[in-house]
């Protein structure tokens, strides 16, 4: 007889020999469900990177396009007087659109690249429309541009296990640009104030609020400025009212497109400014030459303050004075604030009269010439520098055999939407109650607005030949939040993107 203990040993052995290999099931469909966690994870993650491509692609889409129309001067012509709008972007084949297209589908997501998205303009809580010509004013100050897309197809790995054999995703961006002209009055905003903006990199040359082309009521084709007496006393460029531009429109009706000579207000010899004119103005004639210094039209200008801070991005060929690196380069620290009086504002931007900015020190010539890229300033035809040809609108900028775009294989006269040729400049109250200048140091001035002009090209005077772009008014709206902080750029009509209400 066998004893207790064996007997116990031979009625449990057989069960546990059975139990054998349960581990090795268990361990196998838990690999199972391991397996198809990953393979969900894999798939989840693959979609949400695609997801955050197709937005990519959508922001900078819709970016573009409005950086088309920052620049076409569209936000210029805010009635749309001109027709200008459906230039820009009246419909599949407005450069607007083709912008925005062309940066999304060269964009790629889930490895492919996107389809022709979908690009819609609105304004004003307007229901949006791919054209935009049939928009009311509130586009003309604050255009949005909204483009959709959609990436189908993507590839699934292992989800396809349930059958599932691609995905899609899809996204929407919204960008606007922003013209402050008379945005209390039109737009978006309420009719309680100038929302102003605070462009950054501006460049250093005060010009007076006047418009040298308008009216054209002297001998020489062009108003007259040498004295309030004077028939023909130019008008302005902004409304010191209400901020509204005060010829909107293209050219010969409008002030967008108006080409003229900047030239300093400083006689041509020592390295600071003596002034010829106060307030500067004009089409000024100097006495004490036997022409004029440019043939009209002419808008004299003063230089800025020199910089608080050593400017930033300033090529080697513009490394004389501060004036000169904020010519060439880009002038951060100071701040124009647009719509603030000098007598209550905390910093108030300055004229400089140390510094003569035309022949007398050459800084503006070797600023802007640096900054262009121009090899010769001793005749007007294009040596390098980008060119703009306005004989059709839109107006098209080319680059020019300088550009260094060229380095990466862009031909010269290629069509560019970018151009260092295009800056920003401060427009002063030059009322002459208020825009008088002392006759030498500093004076406080009030900056009333922008303009944004391109350069086309600069001579050994330091007299400055560009076209308008854009012009922006901002008057004395100083009791809203100023647009622009958040982006820090170069242009008084900002581009940022939005969330839309």
């Amino acid at each position: 007889m066998k004893p207790p203990a064996l007997r116990r040993l031979s009625r449990t052995g057989p069960s546990r020999r059975r139990e054998r290999g349960v581990t090795m099931v268990l361990v196998a469909v838990a690999l199972v469900a391991i397996i198809a966690m990953a393979a969900l994870s894999i798939d989840v993650i693959t979609l949400y990177l695609a997801r955050e491509e197709a937005q990519r692609a959508a922001d900078t889409a819709a970016l573009a396009a409005a950086r088309v129309i920052s620049i076409s001067g569209l936000t210029g012509d805010p009635n749309n007087s001109s027709l200008s709008w459906q230039a820009i972007c009246g419909g599949s084949s407005s450069p607007a659109t083709l912008a925005a297209i062309a940066v999304a589908t060269q964009s790629a997501v889930g490895g492919a690249a996107v389809p022709t998205p979908s690009v819609l303009y609105s304004a004003g809580g307007n229901a949006p429309t791919a054209d935009c010509s049939s928009l009311p004013a509130a586009f003309g100050v604050n255009p949005m541009v909204t483009v959709q897309l959609q990436r189908a197809g993507l590839p699934s790995f292992f989800s396809r296990i349930w059958g599932n054999t691609g995905n899609s995703v899809s996204a929407t961006a919204t960008a606007e640009a922003f013209n402050p002209s008379n945005s209390g009055h039109v737009g978006n905003q309420p009719p309680v104030a100038i929302i102003p903006v605070t462009p950054r990199c501006v460049k250093p040359w005060i010009v007076p609020n006047r418009d040298p082309l308008y009216p054209a009521q002297n001998t020489f084709g062009y108003c007259d400025q040498n004295g309030a007496s004077s028939p023909g006393w130019c008008t302005t460029l902004v409304s010191t009212t209400d901020g509204s531009i005060t010829r909107p429109g293209m050219s010969p009706n409008g002030v967008i497109g108006e080409r003229f000579w900047f030239e300093p207000d400083c006689l041509h010899t020592g390295s600071s400014c003596t002034y010829r004119r106060n307030p500067p103005q004009g089409n000024y004639w100097d006495p004490s030459r036997s022409t004029w210094i440019k043939l009209p039209p002419t808008l004299q200008y003063l230089p800025g303050e020199a910089p608080g801070a050593a400017p930033v991005a300033v090529p080697s060929c513009a490394a004389g004075s501060l004036y000169e690196q904020a010519v060439g380069g880009c002038d951060q620290s100071t701040i124009y604030q647009c719509g603030v009086q000098s007598s209550s504002a905390s910093t108030p931007n300055l004229v400089d009269l140390n510094e003569n900015p035309g022949a007398g020190t050459s800084d503006t010539m070797n600023g802007v010439m640096c900054m262009i890229h121009e090899g010769d300033a001793t005749d007007t035809q294009p040596d390098g520098q980008d060119t703009l040809n306005i004989s059709s609108y839109p107006f098209q900028i080319l680059a020019g055999t300088s550009n260094p775009l060229l380095a990466s294989g862009l031909a010269g006269g290629t069509p560019i939407t970018s151009s260092n040729s295009i800056v920003s400049l401060p427009i002063y109250d030059s009322n002459a109650s208020s825009g008088a200048v002392n006759g030498s140091g500093t004076t406080p001035v009030t900056i009333v607005g922008f303009l944004q002009v391109f350069i086309n090209s600069v001579d050994q005077w330091g007299n400055v030949d560009a076209t308008v772009l854009n012009v922006v008014g901002c008057s004395n709206g100083t009791s809203l939040t100023p647009v622009g902080n958040p982006v820090v750029g170069s242009s008084p009509v900002p581009i940022r993107l939005i969330t839309p209400e």
